[in-house]
């Protein structure tokens, strides 16, 4: 199947690496005019090269609410809509409750919380101009299990699974021709991922078929997800909160 998101405008945050960038180039792969935003525009302008059909890289900073207005106004110049509003940008701060400082705990939350709810609300007025929109929050299994050396990191991923379930809601009770669901990564090779691990650079293979217990997954996995629910395939699902963990969270030890 081609074209799964063919004539959409897609608004990836975080795109310049990691998730975001596999997202980008599985929506460009598909058809869509992807916008890849980043707070380090050379990443976000890198992808964009890559992965053509248009693609336009901004700066962002997802905290900054002055520069979200500022990125929804140059959507809204260049194309008068948007369809897909992936957002995905994130950090990680390794601390448990004891440890973490207000000042991390904060910023994360800046980032993966409040960010999060700045993309959705200013987004709003761009996605009710398409015919059917897609929102996809990228939250985690942290949301879902106890990870306290990823306190704060948990904190700012719960809080995005429970802003996915109210704006699905609200969108229907309003009329609004959007669904917003949320997807929940286990560990992924991703250079954040990577960087937590102390072993930055040292990508691992894609592997392919069904993983083994304890095998990371591949950006692109996640990438697939978020493709499936960019695209008018995914029309029934709404307010779900899909895991992609390899077993993960179900194991019983």
């Amino acid at each position: 199947m081609t074209g799964r998101v063919a004539g959409k405008i897609a608004l990836v945050t975080g795109g310049g690496s990691g998730l975001g960038a596999a997202d980008c180039a599985a929506l460009a792969r598909e058809g869509a005019t992807v916008i890849v935003t980043d707070v380090a525009l050379d990443s976000a302008q890198r992808v964009a090269d890559r992965i053509g059909n248009g693609a336009l890289a901004l700066a962002l900073d997802v905290a900054d609410e002055a520069n979200w207005l500022s990125v929804i106004a140059e959507i809204d110049r260049r194309f008068g809509k948007l369809d897909i509003l992936v957002n995905n940008a994130g950090i990680v701060q390794m601390a448990d409750c004891e440890d973490v400082t207000l000042d991390q705990f904060r910023r994360v939350n800046a980032i993966m919380n409040e960010g999060v709810f700045l993309g959705c609300k200013h987004s709003l007025p761009l996605l009710k101009r398409a015919d059917n929109a897609s929102i996809i929050n990228m939250s985690s299994t942290g949301a879902l299990l106890g990870f306290p050396i990823f306190f704060a990191y948990s904190a700012a991923k719960g809080a995005v699974r429970s802003m996915t379930k109210s704006i699905a809601v609200m969108c229907q009770e309003k009329g609004y021709r959007i669904r917003c669901n949320s997807v929940h990564p286990g560990a992924i090779e991703t250079p954040m991922v990577q960087e937590a691990e102390g072993r930055v650079g040292q990508e691992q293979p894609v592997v392919a078929g069904v993983l083994p217990p304890g095998a990371k997954g591949a950006p692109e996995d996640v990438a697939n997800m978020v493709l499936y629910l960019a695209s008018d395939e995914s029309r029934f699902v709404n307010g779900a909160e899909l895991v992609i963990d390899n077993a993960v969270t179900i194991r019983p030890f």
